[in-house]
C-alpha cells in the first residue's frame, strides 16, 4: 500500500530538521519521503490532502492500566493506599475477561482518538488485552502485571502466566506487539520474588516495568520493611541491571538521580495522576540534567482520569516552571519530545517517535486551521500549551489509518461504549 500525503506541514521531531514541508510518502509500514515532491514516476494508491493540518508522530504514552476505564470516576479525592486498597482493588476482584476486553477496548478508542499510537500496559488477563491491540491495529508494549502478596504457590502461577505471556506474544500483530515483566512495585513483591522477575527478565533478555517512589509512605516502608530506600533496595536485587522502566519515580534523593542515570535506567513521568492522588512532583529538570530518559505517562484513566497525552505534555512543561520559578527549566520541545521520540527511546523502540525516512508509519495529524492554534507562530508551542486530544483529525499505525476524519476505522465505538457502561453496571451492582 503506498499513500501520498500531499501539501502537508510535517512536525518531524528530528533534532537535525525538526519542520518538513510538501508530500510525505508512505509504502507499507514505513515512511520512505518527508517534505519536498513526491518522484514524478511514484505512484499512489491513496493520495491525501495535508493542508490546514499538522502531520508529527504519534504520541507515546509510557505507563497505564487500560482495563481501569471501566472505574473512571469511581473513587476520587483519596490517597493512594486508600484509593487501592479500598476501591480499586475489590473491584479489580469482580472483573471478568469480558470486563478487561471492554475495559481496554474503551481505552484503545479514547487514545486513538486523541492521537496516542503506542502504549504501555500493565495489568493481568494479558492474552484479554493483547486480543484488543491486535484487533484495534494499535502498536502496544504488555506486561502481566504482578502483585505478589500471596501463597508462594501463587507467586509461581503468576510469575510462570507473566513469563509465558512475554514469551508467546513478544513481536506479535505484526511486530506492534512487543512485552516486558512487571513486578508492579517493591511493596507488593517480596526481595526474592523480585529477584525472580530479574532472572526471567535476563532468560528472556526482555525488560523489566514496575512502579517505584511513587509516594512518600511507600519510600518509609520501604525503609522500614528493607533498611533501603526503593532506588538502593532494586539495586541491590538487580533489577537495574537489567534494562528498566520505573512508572513514577516522584521521591528521589541527588544520589538515587545519579544511580539511575549510571544504570540507563528510565522513568515515566506521570504527572496528571501524581497530581490528582497527591503523591507529588517529581524532579524531572534533575532527572534530565543527569541524563535520565524521562518520558510520560497517563497512568490509569481511574487515577487521571483521562488518556490525553497532550495533557500530560502541557503538565510536564508548566508544572515544572511553577515549582522551581524557572520559566525556562522544560521548554516545550523537551515536553514534546518525552511525549514522542523519548517514549518511544524509553520503550526501546528505535523505529518510532519521529517522521523520518525509514521509520514506522505512526503518525496523527492535527487540525492547525482552529482559532486557538492561529496565528502560526510557533507550533511546538501551539502543540504543548494550545492543543488537546479534540484537534486529531487522522490518525496511522504502520501506515494503516485506524481515524480518519475524527472516525475510526477498526473498531466499532458505539458498541464499545455501551458494552464498557454494562460492564461497569454489573461491577457495581
Amino acid at each position: 500500500m503506498r499513500i501520498r500525503i500531499k501539501d502537508g506541514l510535517y512536525l518531524t521531531m528530528d533534532e537535525q530538521n525538526l519542520y518538513a514541508s510538501g508530500d510525505l510518502l508512505i509504502e507499507d509500514d514505513r515512511i520512505i519521503q518527508v517534505g519536498g515532491q513526491a518522484p514524478e514516476d511514484w505512484q499512489a494508491d491513496e493520495t491525501i490532502s495535508g493542508k490546514g493540518k499538522l502531520f508529527m508522530p504519534g504520541l507515546v504514552n509510557t505507563h497505564g492500566h487500560t482495563p481501569m476505564s471501566l472505574l473512571r470516576g469511581y473513587a476520587d479525592d483519596l490517597a493512594l493506599q486508600v484509593w487501592l486498597e479500598d476501591h480499586m482493588w475489590p473491584m479489580e476482584a469482580k472483573y471478568t475477561e469480558q470486563d478487561v476486553r471492554y475495559g481496554s477496548l474503551l481505552s484503545i478508542v479514547e487514545m486513538i482518538k486523541g492521537g496516542t499510537t503506542t502504549f504501555v500496559d500493565m495489568y493481568d488477563h494479558t492474552e484479554v488485552i493483547a486480543a484488543a491491540v491486535e484487533e484495534s491495529g494499535m502498536r502496544a508494549v504488555l506486561t502481566r502485571g504482578v502483585i505478589g502478596l500471596c501463597s508462594k504457590e501463587e507467586q509461581q502461577a503468576k510469575l510462570q502466566h507473566a513469563v509465558n505471556f512475554a514469551k508467546e506474544w513478544h513481536g506479535k500483530a505484526d511486530g506492534r506487539i512487543t512485552t516486558m515483566l512487571s513486578p508492579h512495585a517493591p511493596y507488593t513483591c517480596p526481595p526474592d520474588y523480585i529477584e525472580q522477575f530479574v532472572e526471567a527478565s535476563r532468560d528472556l533478555n526482555l525488560p523489566i516495568h514496575t512502579h517505584m517512589s511513587e509516594t512518600i509512605k511507600e519510600v518509609e516502608q520501604n525503609v522500614k520493611d528493607y533498611g533501603a530506600r526503593p532506588v538502593e533496595h532494586l539495586l541491590k536485587l538487580g533489577v537495574f541491571d537489567r534494562p528498566c522502566l520505573l512508572a513514577h519515580a516522584v521521591h528521589l534523593t541527588d544520589e538515587e538521580i545519579s544511580i539511575l542515570a549510571e544504570y540507563d535506567v528510565r522513568v515515566s513521568h506521570n504527572p496528571g495522576s501524581n497530581l490528582k492522588l497527591a503523591s507529588g512532583i517529581a524532579r524531572v529538570p534533575e532527572l534530565l540534567r543527569a541524563g535520565v530518559k524521562v518520558s510520560l505517562g497517563t497512568d490509569s484513566s481511574a487515577s487521571n482520569n483521562n488518556l490525553d497525552m497532550f495533557e500530560e505534555i502541557r503538565l510536564a512543561a508548566l508544572l515544572h516552571k511553577g515549582v522551581t520559578y524557572d520559566p525556562t527549566v522544560v521548554p516545550a520541545l523537551t515536553a514534546l519530545r518525552m511525549g514522542t521520540i523519548a517514549g518511544a527511546e524509553s520503550i526501546w523502540l528505535d523505529e518510532v517517535g519521529l517522521l523520518k525516512p525509514g521509520c514506522k508509519a505512526d503518525i496523527i495529524a492535527i487540525d492547525i486551521d482552529q482559532p486557538h492554534m492561529i496565528p502560526h507562530t510557533d507550533l511546538v508551542s501551539h502543540i504543548v500549551y494550545s492543543a488537546s486530544q479534540h484537534d486529531v483529525t487522522d490518525v496511522w499505525v504502520d501506515g494503516r489509518q485506524l481515524l480518519k476524519n475524527r472516525a475510526l476505522t477498526t473498531l466499532d465505538e458505539e458498541q464499545i461504549r455501551w458494552e464498557a457502561a454494562r460492564c461497569f453496571e454489573r461491577l457495581n451492582g
